[in-house]
């Protein structure tokens, strides 16, 4: 028993009722909210008040984030566009949470949504489980479009540093999903109590490993990606591949890790059944490494001069498509080519007298393509 208040006793049980009553209230509530903010989204209030957007003037004026400010504004937009979620939200069946991720996956592929087949994950899902559904959902719909947007965050990857009169350093940035979870997946091992008089705290344990990373004295981190058959190949309605401490990757990425060392592979067949646990390329190492640096010297991209101990063991063609590691087969790309010829999009191939041709990706119209800096 729990006394709660001035004469009030509740059991566990009944506080327990309580709460489920008091979040169906909230997300009722959080469901006016959403309506509220796209009828105000609407009018020109916001802009009369100086405010950029409608979000801008909702973070301020409602003391929110603009990432909550932002997710009430998408659920508000898209309501009658989904008449059975918000029903299922009405009879406590999914939270408003799940109204969130779903109104987000209608922006992402508005015209390969399918409300119905969601709606029965998000009954069955918590909040969190259900976003990473989604983006499964959204890979296997629209995998350009996952990998575009995947490319789109590593073209806004920043790093700023900023040196003190002391000499020491301040670091502000910003880092693509991808690339996070694999600086995350590097400095964890390393950022780990070392015994129990380490009463370093968790910040300064982080930047001690990135100091370490740095450094070199450690060996180079695990990353496990595990990966369907279908994915793996790049076939259409496939899902994305799981990676530690990430959001599902896209099939593309997939592939540029399995060039790469450093990856282990989880490789799934049907029903989920597990297949293949390994290495997640055709190792290239020894004698057949040290020949490839010597012959290349540095990252064959035209123009670059990365050194070969920065640079990958690129398949020309992909040994997930049948190429060998003959070191004819191979050519060195720095982590920045490397990209490219993978999620990029960008082709090199072999001319005949030797050289590495370089091909954009296809044009549309109203973009181009973006070549090396």
């Amino acid at each position: 028993m729990l006394e709660v208040g001035v004469g009030m006793v509740y059991s566990g049980e009944l506080l327990g009722y309580k709460l489920i009553g008091l979040r169906q209230a909230i997300d009722s509530l959080e469901l006016e909210f959403a309506q509220t903010a796209a009828d105000f989204a609407r009018t020109n209030e916001y802009d009369e008040q100086g405010s950029t957007s409608p979000i801008d003037w909702i973070r301020h004026s409602c003391h929110m984030t603009s990432t909550t400010a932002a997710a009430c504004l998408a659920v508000g937009k898209n309501l009658e566009r989904l008449p059975e979620s918000v029903q299922a939200m009405k009879g406590g069946e999914v939270g408003f949470a799940h109204l969130t991720v779903m109104a987000r996956t209608m922006n992402a592929i508005p015209d390969r949504f399918q409300e119905g087949r969601l709606l029965e994950q998000a009954r069955e899902s918590s909040p969190g489980k259900f976003h990473h559904i989604c983006r499964h959902f959204r890979h296997a719909a629209d995998p350009q479009g996952y990998a575009a947007e995947q490319a789109e965050q590593v073209e806004n990857r920043s790093l700023h540093l900023s040196m003190w009169e002391d000499g020491s350093y301040l670091l502000n940035g910003y880092l693509d999903a991808v690339g996070g979870a694999a600086v995350r997946t590097a400095l964890e091992p390393l950022a780990r109590r070392s015994g129990e008089d380490d009463t370093r705290e968790l910040d300064r344990r982080l930047a001690d490993a990135l100091v370490e990373l740095a450094e070199g004295s450690m060996p180079r981190a695990q990353i496990q990606v595990t990966s369907s058959v279908e994915t793996l190949l790049g076939l259409a309605g496939a899902p994305a591949a799981e990676m530690d401490f990430a959001l599902p990757i896209s099939s593309k990425t997939v592939e540029r890790f399995a060039c790469e060392s450093g990856v282990t592979r989880v490789l799934l067949g049907s029903e989920s059944t597990v297949i293949d646990v390994g290495r997640c390329k055709r190792t290239v190492s020894g004698p057949a490494r040290r020949a490839l640096d010597a012959r290349d010297g540095h990252c064959r991209w035209p123009g670059c001069d990365r050194p070969a101990k920065w640079s990958a063991a690129h398949h020309v063609v992909h040994w997930i498509h049948g190429g060998s590691t003959d070191l004819s087969n191979l050519i060195l790309l720095c982590h920045r080519h490397h990209w490219m010829v993978h999620e990029g999009r960008w082709q090199i191939v072999r001319s005949g007298d030797g050289r590495m041709l370089t091909i954009p990706p296809t044009t549309t119209f109203g973009q181009l393509a973006r070549g090396p800096d």
